[in-house]
């Protein structure tokens, strides 16, 4: 029998602020789906839009009930008429009904290692119970060393990653950033953690809505939005000021903006000639390549879809609740890719029109000496088959030891 013959996958991505988790769990079950033929994927999403991006066949999502990280970090159910604790009995039972269900050999969970308030533990003692490979997936930057360190002992953590994850996969080159310079892990677990390059992103292969906004623009985006305000009103006090009327943007508020702030950009932009306002596109890909340079704000999906399309991007990062935008950004200019400018400097006109002005004068990030490594989606396929190997070899050997004892 063929190993990879109806091999299925689970991913869990727990989704609680903007979209960086769904759409970097979408970017790998699509290529799973691509490099295996009859693999079959699974996401548990608690993303609110999820429903808004196209799957590719043999990748499908179960929903679960949203939940809302707030500006201090804390949690907050996503109904109104639910408690968090009411909505993480919720998903946790939603979660166990499709470990059972689709009962995967490979198991892939974004970021959060027991999941969510810790409901996806009893689905992944379960499964590994049962046979399942476990990938820890992590971005290339979490947070702060001191700040994650804190935070996964709070969560306790370590009490569990060497007994629940068969390897851990980081989103980035080694030579990049180290996520985990802050934990103490042990022997084991170092040994089963593996680099593989950031994830790059393509143009979908059919539709071509964002061909709407034609090209040329400097683009202005905050991803989900949720945070995106301060950077985007920063950008558009710029522009009314007449300071870049040789220059079209285009502004992609994103889906999680608040109704006040998302009123408020687009009422301040009503009437400049040289603004398009988009309030959200699925296909930001397409959006990212017509663009002539990006201002955004480094999260790890955008940062992707900037050195994937090489476009000259300069990134006004947020510091809190987590330091992860900032690091990332900094790193990346220390390897020459992109500008970077603090939110206070950018609330500047005069220093902001200054960056903007560099910024378009900037080389892409392929004329750097380190150019980005963007491997990350082959390696995972590659990973992923030493995986298979192994559950192949196992089997076979199980089964040898069967036939000998009859």
């Amino acid at each position: 029998m063929n190993p990879f013959d109806k091999f299925k996958v689970l991913m869990y991505s727990h989704d609680t602020f903007g979209l960086g988790h769904l759409r970097r769990s979408r970017t790998i079950a699509h290529a799973l789906v691509s490099h295996f033929r009859n693999v079959e994927v699974s996401i548990i999403s608690g993303s609110p839009v999820v429903s808004a991006y196209p799957f590719e066949d043999r990748v499908d999502y179960v929903q679960i009930p949203a939940a809302h990280k707030l500006s201090d970090g804390s949690y907050v159910s996503g109904s109104t008429t639910s408690t968090f604790d009411d909505t993480i009995r919720q998903r946790e039972a939603l979660i166990d009904e499709a470990a059972d269900r689709i009962d995967p050999q490979l198991v892939i969970v974004d970021k959060e290692p027991l999941g969510l308030a810790r409901e996806m533990l009893p689905a992944l003692q379960r499964l590994k119970d049962r046979g399942a490979t476990t990938v820890l997936g992590l971005r290339d930057v979490l947070d702060a060393p001191e700040l994650l360190r804190e935070e996964w002992a709070r969560k306790h953590i370590l009490d569990h990653l060497e007994a629940l994850y068969d390897e851990i996969w980081i989103y980035g080159p080694g030579s990049f950033y180290n996520p985990l310079a802050g934990i103490d892990l042990s022997e084991a677990v170092l040994s089963r953690t593996r680099y593989t390059g950031f994830l790059p992103r393509a143009l979908p292969e059919t539709g071509d809505a964002s061909n709407d906004y034609g090209s040329g623009y400097v683009l202005v985006t905050a991803g989900g939005g949720g945070d995106g305000y301060d950077l985007m009103a920063a950008a558009l006090n710029v522009i009314k000021q007449g300071l870049c009327g040789h220059l079209s943007f285009l502004f992609v508020l994103g889906p999680f903006m608040t109704d006040g702030q998302r009123f408020e950009i687009m009422a301040r932009a009503s009437g400049v000639a040289n603004v398009r306002v988009v309030d959200f596109d699925a296909n930001l890909e397409q959006i990212v390549a017509n663009a002539r340079a990006v201002i955004g704000m480094c999260g790890y999906n955008t940062f992707c879809e900037v050195m994937s399309f090489d476009r000259p991007a300069l990134f006004v990062p947020r510091t809190a609740p987590r330091r992860e935008q900032s690091i990332r950004a900094h790193r990346a200019e220390e390897f020459g890719w992109v500008d970077v400018l603090d939110i206070d400097s950018a609330k500047n006109p005069h220093r902001f029109l200054a960056a903007i002005d560099r910024l378009l004068e900037r080389a892409p990030p392929s004329a750097a000496v380190a150019r980005p490594d963007m491997d990350g989606l082959n390696r995972i396929c590659a990973l992923s088959e030493i995986l298979l190997d192994r559950r192949r070899e196992a089997a076979t050997a199980t089964a040898s030891l069967r036939a000998a004892s009859l």
